[in-house]
């Protein structure tokens, strides 16, 4: 997080807001080093799904940039910025979806819905990867793969915009709302 000059207030008070959200138990999230020189205030975390004694997830993760520039940049269209990133395996069926983006991108919507988190300008894009393991990698067979990588203006509560973000992580790796504690057997990455 960056700390200097004017707007340090008005960051300091998003960063409580954020630091309130509640999360799942079966989210971890935790704080990681921002990117440098998107704003002069900045706040980053990541986000993995019932992840190993190691911190890697096989079920999907996420990472989530809240930006904060006191003049304001035009393309944002005022002072704040969240940027977004989630990604989740598939089964290989699910990743030739020809809806597969759209609805990617219909639940980040719902999820910021769903929070009471309103927000403008936003933008982004869903990539749906589909691989096929050759050579030493031929046993992990045909495998997909889904990104969202989103950003929008945030209005209102922070603390929404962030449990909004943790509910499409979880979506993504097909577990919706109210799934807790439920047994996940396996990634949901399709084996031959």
């Amino acid at each position: 997080m960056t700390r200097d000059g004017a707007g340090s207030g008005a960051f300091a008070e998003a960063e409580a807001a954020v630091r309130s959200a509640t999360f799942r138990s079966d989210l971890s999230v935790r704080d990681i080093p921002a990117p440098q020189g998107l704003a002069p205030f900045s706040l980053a975390l990541a986000a993995d799904i019932r992840p190993d004694d190691h911190g890697d997830s096989p079920y999907g993760t996420g990472r989530l940039v809240l930006l904060h520039d006191p003049e304001g940049q035009d393309s944002w269209g005022g002072p704040w910025r969240i940027v977004s990133f989630a990604q989740a395996p598939l089964e290989s069926e699910i990743g030739t979806d020809p809806l597969l983006a759209d609805v990617t991108w219909s639940w980040l919507v719902d999820a910021l819905q769903s929070r009471g988190a309103p927000y403008h300008s936003p933008s982004g894009s869903a990539t749906k990867i589909l691989s096929k393991g050759f050579g030493s990698l031929a046993d992990e067979g045909d495998g997909a793969q889904i990104e969202l990588r989103a950003s929008w203006s945030p209005i209102g509560s922070f603390r929404a915009h962030v449990e909004a973000w943790a509910e499409l992580v979880c979506m993504l790796a097909g577990l919706p709302p109210g799934s807790e504690d439920i047994a996940v057997f396996g990634a949901r990455r399709f084996r031959d």
